[in-house]
């Protein structure tokens, strides 16, 4: 039943764009083809891309991941002395089902360790640490060479809760042979992970690596659909970066580091204590984002950051708000925030410095802001002030280009696709363009989804004027972005 209703969707969706196609009169678009090419030449850069993203990945995951992984099987095997394995895991306000889950994973993949294993559990909450306990006593592998210690901090934040716990590993002098697995409370680590992950670190110049993601939702829907949808557009980008050497973020969820480079002075206080200084917003202490900065901390350092296709952690993901769209704006905002906060400083390394494509992928971070919010502008003006008859050609257009790029990523997994994933391509694309152009003014706004803790409020000193002058400046620059499209479009 569920793969006839798949095929009568993906029916009526192409029924639905071919009306769209059939409606628009013979030569009803002649007023406006200055605005088609700006539309069709914004559309061909974005897709461009994406195409050679999506050929980068293909490479990785076919070729060179595979050499890659050669090498370090090879190298770790002529390697007589097997590392420890320190797991700093934090947990705050997650149900307890979720908790007996993470946990239980967690303790096969320390059993499964070679080299014997130490789990940090960082938690607020005494139930936590009562549970944590029970748990690891209970286990039904062998934990004789699993060592527990539960950190039970103040509620300050979860920096504050990293910096604390990587001090207690630094105080054991973790070797270069170690690794450090950073885990949030939701997300359930392979029991392998240490044998998969550990051998890629026989190479000296690799800092940190992270892994494919896969999401677990229990009520199917928009929200299940738009996380399979990000995450499989996260394994193309992932894998295209990983070509490089060098991700784009070292995914909070669940990353693994050197343990002697993760607990060194220096990476421990930007954890805790990172910021920016913003020409207007002056200094910004940064809440959210610690994955953010342990990738910066490594990057600005040049080391190498890996990216495991074949390994996958399972996050245990649930709706922050009733509705899918606030849920979803949410999650942006933070995502978003984190991204551009360190966004700029990671520009100004330079391409010499990080490499060439890594320099540009950044770039065209902010880049696609606009330009994705130009198309849709552009044909909005066109429908206003010159030709209506735009706007179904414009629909049309999008159907057209997002399904068969739902084709493409599809590939990606092998298998099929929802016929939401289109709608909600275009939504993440429209809708995160308009969140990232917001925070892109507003950098000083954080808040935790789960805690009560927020940066950048209106309560703090000064905050009514730069929340005044933040509105004021993302106004001009949406205004110039019009102003332009309006030159391109000949609406000038």
């Amino acid at each position: 039943m569920r793969a006839l209703a798949t095929v009568l969707g993906h029916l009526c969706y192409l029924a639905v764009l071919a009306l769209l196609v059939l409606s628009i009169p013979p030569g009803a678009l002649g007023h406006v083809s200055n605005g088609l090419i700006v539309v069709g030449a914004i559309g061909a850069w974005r897709y461009g891309w994406a195409l050679v993203n999506y050929l980068r990945a293909a490479w990785y995951r076919a070729r060179a991941y595979p050499r890659l992984k050669a090498r370090a099987l090879a190298a770790h095997a002529a390697s007589s002395a097997q590392g420890h394995a320190w797991f700093l895991i934090t947990s705050y306000r997650i149900d307890t089902e979720t908790t007996r889950r993470v946990y239980r994973a967690l303790f096969r993949a320390a059993a499964a360790a070679p080299g014997g294993a130490t789990v940090i559990a960082s938690v607020v909450e005494t139930a936590d640490a009562r549970l944590i306990r029970q748990l690891h006593a209970a286990m039904d592998v062998p934990m004789q060479g699993v060592r527990l210690v539960v950190d039970q901090i103040p509620g300050t934040g979860k920096r504050d809760a990293l910096a604390r716990s990587l001090r207690l590993i630094a105080g054991q002098a973790p070797s270069r042979r170690d690794i450090l697995l950073l885990v949030d409370g939701d997300s359930c680590v392979p029991e392998d992970i240490v044998d998969a992950s550990a051998p890629f670190f026989s190479d000296p110049k690799v800092g940190a690596l992270t892994t494919d993601e896969a999401a677990e939702i229990h009520a199917p829907g928009l929200f299940a659909d738009w996380f399979a949808l990000r995450f499989t557009q996260r394994q193309m980008m992932m894998c295209s970066a990983g070509l490089s050497g060098r991700v784009l973020t070292l995914t909070g969820r669940m990353s693994i580091f050197r343990a002697d480079l993760a607990t060194r002075p220096e990476f421990i206080r930007l954890v805790q204590h990172d910021h920016i200084d913003h020409w207007r917003l002056g200094r910004v202490d940064f809440l959210t984002g610690d994955d953010k900065s342990t990738w910066f901390w490594l990057l600005q350092r040049g080391y190498r950051m890996l990216y495991l296709p074949d390994v996958t952690s399972i996050s245990l993901e649930s709706q922050p708000k009733p509705g899918f769209a606030e849920s979803a704006v949410t999650l942006m905002i933070r995502w978003f925030g984190n991204m551009l906060r360190t966004n700029s400083r990671a520009l100004a390394l330079g391409p010499q410095r990080i490499g060439l494509f890594t320099w540009w992928s950044i770039l065209d971070q902010k880049i696609g802001i606009w330009t994705t919010l130009a198309g849709p502008i552009s044909m909005l003006l066109a429908a206003i002030f010159v030709e209506p008859m735009v706007l179904p050609a414009y629909l049309a257009w999008v159907m057209a280009t997002r399904y068969l790029f739902c084709w493409v990523l599809a590939t990606v997994r092998g298998r099929g696709f929802p016929i939401t994933w289109p709608l909600l391509l275009y939504f993440g694309q429209i809708v995160g363009a308009a969140v990232k152009s917001h925070v892109l003014f507003r950098l000083d706004r954080q808040r935790w989804t789960r805690q009560s803790i927020e940066g950048g409020g209106l309560a703090t000193p000064g905050a009514g004027l730069r929340a005044l002058g933040s509105t004021y400046v993302h106004a001009l620059a949406l205004g110039w972005l019009t102003f332009g499209v309006m030159l391109l479009s000949g609406l000038v």
